[in-house]
């Protein structure tokens, strides 16, 4: 596999098997790009407008999914089990158990910092994934 920065992979057929879907879509090299690599490349698209998207799809899916399995659970319950389910740390390890943190653009600064694995930085990028 070849390597634009230390890390990144340009190689996309792990993580297409693993969502289900081709990342062939310029989208999805949008989604993959983080803000400080747009920075540093001259203000390119950046994957914040698909992380919004993203979440908001992820949040209803995960509404519906709870309320038919759960019919017997009252709202205040299926708001936490929701707000488990999508919280930073549930979709960071969702995240490193595809190995997402390879596959994402970094500036440097991001990089140097181990942006890879912060769970913020991979919970926000698989909501853009999700939005793509």
């Amino acid at each position: 596999m070849s390597s634009l920065t230390p890390g990144h992979l340009t190689d996309r057929s792990d993580l297409s098997h693993a969502c289900g879907v081709p990342l062939d879509d310029p989208l999805f090299d949008q989604a993959l790009t983080h803000r400080s690599y747009s920075y540093e490349h001259g203000g390119i698209a950046h994957n914040e407008r698909l992380e919004f998207l993203g979440d908001s799809v992820l949040g209803q899916a995960v509404t519906v999914m709870l309320y038919e399995t759960h019919p017997d659970v009252d709202e205040g319950d299926l708001a936490k089990r929701r707000a488990a389910l999508v919280s930073t740390l549930a979709l960071a390890e969702i995240a490193r158990s595809i190995n997402l943190g390879s596959y994402i653009k970094l500036g440097n600064g991001e990089e140097l910092t181990g942006g890879r694995d912060k769970d913020s930085i991979l919970a926000d990028t698989l909501e853009a994934l999700i939005g793509a």
